[in-house]
């Protein structure tokens, strides 16, 4: 994709949740006052139950925008639940002629490793338009965001946690999002292949024993074996039974993979908080454990 500049056309795109013109105000916003021109899929506004419209309204609407050459740009307008109902239907074939970046996060990663498995595609796990809050965003996400989007990806850093382990220097292409959405991905035409990968993942909402089943069901089917890393960013607003788990969702991440050699680092500033700096998926990164931690884009 080429960065974007002042009086590019973007798109925003429902391809799950239903969402409101006022939800989507303050990041019209801000995408113009960054000299955007903005437009919507047609089925934005549409409702159907909780989604934007029936799947095949959210396939047929998305697959208008990857189509045209004028849009430089797709933001997923929010998550909840739905984009894996209507990704298979997707032809990928006019996109590739005329690439453009997408971003979205959380429900999304979906589309993130539907495109990863079949096109080999980058694509932006970053902030989506419902976020664009004052009180929901951080003003580094948005800045970061503009950054990699009118200039490069860039690097974030965060400190070190005390349940790193194998701090060492790595690099591989970054995959993954949602832990919960990649899990429901295993043995389906969009699950990636997870060797020699940068595994990135985060969580919201979820059972604590949730997360300890879908980190033993990754590791039983092998998937953790050949990374070369695994980063652990945010696990917001876990839940716990009357009887407790016992662990966090770190401590059950670290003690699923406590026997595999490579870095495991927790703590970098992404998923379900209002700090969510955007990560380019599909490209590759470097992993540098010095004094702080840094996930720096491979740009050569």
């Amino acid at each position: 994709m080429e960065s974007l500049k002042k009086g590019d056309l973007i798109a925003i795109a429902a391809t799950a949740r239903k969402v409101s013109k006022a939800e989507m105000e303050p990041a019209i916003a801000i995408f113009k006052s960054w000299g955007l021109e903005v437009c919507f899929s047609d089925n934005l506004f549409e409702e159907e139950n909780q989604f934007a419209g029936s799947d095949q309204a959210r396939r047929e609407s998305f697959q208008k925008l990857l189509d045209n050459p004028t849009i430089k740009a797709i933001f997923i307008a929010r998550g909840g639940y739905g984009t894996v109902r209507m990704i298979d239907g997707l032809d990928l074939d006019i996109f590739l002629e005329n690439p453009k970046w997408i971003i979205g996060y959380s429900d999304i990663t979906a589309l993130h490793l539907h495109l990863h498995k079949k096109i080999a595609y980058r694509s932006l796990h970053g902030p989506m338009p419902i976020n664009f809050l004052p009180e929901k965003i951080h003003a580094e996400s948005v800045e970061v965001l503009r950054k990699t989007l009118f200039e490069k990806p860039q690097e974030i850093k965060w400190q070190k946690h005390p349940l790193n382990v194998h701090e060492e220097n790595t690099s591989g292409i970054l995959i993954g999002g949602n832990l919960s959405v990649l899990y429901s991905l295993m043995g389906s035409a969009s699950e990636p292949s997870y060797d020699n990968k940068i595994l990135f993942l985060e969580d919201l909402d979820e059972y604590l024993y949730h997360i300890d089943r879908m980190m033993q069901g990754l590791k039983r089917a092998g998937k953790l074996e050949n990374l070369a890393a695994i980063v652990v960013g945010d696990m917001s607003d876990m839940k716990d039974n009357t009887i407790p788990f016992g662990k966090s969702a770190y401590e059950i991440i670290a003690d699923t993979v406590k026997h595999y050699d490579y870095p495991v680092i927790f703590g970098a500033p992404a998923g379900h908080e209002p700090k969510n700096l955007s990560l380019l998926f599909g490209s590759r990164y470097i992993l540098s454990c010095g004094q702080e931690i840094l996930l720096k884009p491979d740009l050569q």
